[in-house]
């Protein structure tokens, strides 16, 4: 009767579900239009299950348009920690850049290093995964004369040493960005290539970034 017991019992934990990680994509509009059809979650979703890897992962958006590093901090609480997460990625830093010129509510590089550090390491605590991203293009000249790529390569600069420093998944879609416009903008159009107006995503866009991130997040099973 022992015997028999122990295998039930075996047998019980042989057909537990396994428990799938929970994916949070963090960030604004691009995220938040990336969450709906045609967008670069779904297509992330669709890669998975291409890769038969469906029951390893669940993905859940949290965008908000406008946001910069510190709304993130703001609604860092109800929208990443309260809901459990295992990974989350965090791909901002647009319009940190984007809205100095266009309204003057940008942020300063020491800020957002600042409130990111503070979201980085209440993760960490947490026992959360963070993934890192750089932000994109804000214009898609490929001769580095869009206004804000000074701006944008500090800030990329700025996410990259800090990820190595502290040994956190990068994902690195100013290179991957700028490496096929290189290839795929021979014209140096200012959009169109990969976005519908110099920032948000078109369709070939949306793909970049989901090869980009489930290449990342296919590594973390």
């Amino acid at each position: 009767m022992k015997y028999l017991a122990i295998l039930f019992a075996l047998s019980l934990f042989a057909f537990q579900p396994i428990k799938k990680k929970k994916v949070i994509f963090f960030g604004d509009s691009i995220t938040q239009q990336g969450a709906g059809p045609g967008g670069y979650i779904p297509k992330v979703d669709s890669l998975c299950k291409a890769d038969q890897m469906q029951s390893d992962f669940e993905f859940v958006g949290k965008g908000v348009g406008g946001n910069r590093v510190y709304d993130l901090f703001y609604r860092f609480q109800e929208d990443v920690l309260d809901q459990n997460p295992d990974i989350v990625i965090v791909y901002i830093g647009i319009n940190d850049v984007w809205h100095k010129t266009t309204s003057g509510t940008g942020t300063e590089l020491r800020k957002f290093g600042a409130f990111y550090d503070k979201m980085i390491k209440k993760m960490k605590e947490r026992g959360i995964q963070p993934v890192m991203c750089t932000p994109s293009v804000i214009g898609e000249y490929n001769d580095d004369t869009n206004l804000q790529d000074g701006d944008l390569n500090l800030y990329a600069k700025w996410i990259r040493e800090y990820a190595a420093e502290n040994k956190i998944p990068l994902i690195d879609l100013r290179a991957s960005f700028m490496n096929y416009l290189d290839k795929n903008n021979p014209r140096n159009e200012e959009k169109g290539v990969l976005t519908t107006d110099r920032v948000h995503l078109n369709a070939a866009g949306n793909t970049l970034v989901a090869q980009e991130m489930w290449a990342a997040l296919k590594k973390m099973k």
